[in-house]
This record gives C-alpha cells, sequence and structure tokens, in this order.
C-alpha cells in the first residue's frame, strides 16, 4: 500500500528560493520574446492601416482629419510617439 505524504519539495523556503532564482532568468528570456511577438503583430497592423490610408483620395483622407499625405504616419503611429 502507497504512503501518501503531506510534504512537498516547495515547502522548504531556501529550495523554493534558488529555484525561482533559476527559473526567473529563463522567464524573462521568454517574456522578452513575447513582447517582441506582440510588437511585430501591432506593427503589422499599423503598416496595413497605413497602406489603406494611402489608397484614399486627398477628400476622403480630409474627412478623417489627415491634411497632408505626409501625416498618414504621424496619424497611426499618433499613440505611440509625438512627431
Amino acid at each position: 500500500m502507497a504512503d501518501i505524504s503531506t510534504h512537498t519539495a516547495y515547502s522548504d523556503a531556501p529550495a523554493r528560493g534558488w529555484t525561482q532564482t533559476i527559473i526567473s532568468a529563463p522567464m524573462a528570456a521568454l517574456r522578452s520574446v513575447g513582447r517582441f511577438f506582440v510588437l511585430l503583430a501591432e506593427t503589422n497592423s499599423r503598416v496595413k492601416a497605413i497602406e489603406h490610408l494611402n489608397t484614399l483620395s486627398d477628400a476622403q483622407l480630409a474627412e478623417r482629419g489627415i491634411k497632408k499625405r505626409e501625416d498618414i504616419a504621424r496619424h497611426v503611429f499618433r499613440d505611440l510617439f509625438y512627431v
């Protein structure tokens, strides 16, 4: 018959401390990779928005509040950069 114990490896504070230290470096790297992919996805949608706005006529751009074609990038990235 099996003996079930309530003691686990995580009940030791020192053992948990070094385990978290070892795990924290790879997790930081994974978070950085995740942020990179999010940035790629956001950038891709912004590029699509710029391409879409470039297909519009000057009158349609004026209706959206864009006075000159050179302001399209400024309009699309207005929440990230002050240009």
